[in-house]
């Protein structure tokens, strides 16, 4: 008689394995991000809401997590903040090979441009319920960890340009300058069809180093 190499079920299918821990804690960080995004509001989420996206029981949900707070934490803020600390460590070893030329300074410029809008597309659905669902988290959020992180994007970028020889008089509105224009790209490439990112990446990153602005010659305005 053979020796049964797996479990079966009475009608002889073999059962599902069993997940993991870890694995069963990713699966349900995933079925409240759904959650959340769908609802577009944490307090208007509710445990069953996710239990019911993730197909298991409250009482699973509860064996790994303590609370609403803690799945919301960890599925939409931990995620963005990952994000952010990313582009900062990138832009920490910018020109980690060597002096970079100008030509590579904009190649460089462009990457992060690149690397950030990506970013922000992904998260743009977890982002717009951060920042514009509950005030209370929305204001926690930008505090402790949105505006924490473009200061620490201004504090890489300032020693980039020390290193130059350079230094930004105003590193922190510059980080948010660009962030913002960032945001602007990550809008237009999620409900613009015919947004042509890579030639808005060109023209910003032009842009960010030369100016944006000519100087006008008051002299030259027309009547």
């Amino acid at each position: 008689m053979a020796q049964a190499t797996r479990s079966t079920g009475k009608a002889g299918a073999a059962r599902p394995k069993r997940l993991t821990a870890e694995a069963r804690r990713s699966s349900i960080l995933q079925a409240a991000r759904r959650a959340f995004t769908e609802t577009g509001d944490m307090n208007g989420t509710t445990i069953r809401h996710i239990a019911e996206r993730g197909g298991i029981s409250e009482g699973v949900i509860y064996r790994h997590f303590d609370s609403k707070d803690q799945l919301f934490f960890e599925a939409v803020v931990e995620p963005l903040r990952g994000a952010v600390d990313e582009l900062v460590a990138a832009t920490e070893v910018v020109d980690a090979e060597g002096p970079l030329s100008a030509s590579q300074q904009r190649d460089k410029l462009n990457g992060l441009y690149r690397q950030l809008t990506s970013t922000l597309v992904e998260v743009l659905p977890l982002l717009g319920l951060v920042l514009f669902g509950d005030p209370k988290v929305a204001r926690r959020f930008y505090r402790e960890h949105f505006s924490v992180a473009m200061d620490r994007l201004a504090g890489a970028w300032r020693e980039v340009e020390v290193r130059y020889g350079f230094e930004f008089e105003h590193p922190e509105i510059s980080a948010r300058a660009v962030m913002g224009i960032a945001l602007i790209m990550a809008l237009e490439s999620h409900h613009s069809k015919d947004f042509d990112r890579d030639r808005a990446l060109e023209l910003v990153s032009e842009g960010t180093m030369t100016g944006f602005f000519p100087s006008f010659d008051p002299s030259r305005r027309r009547a």
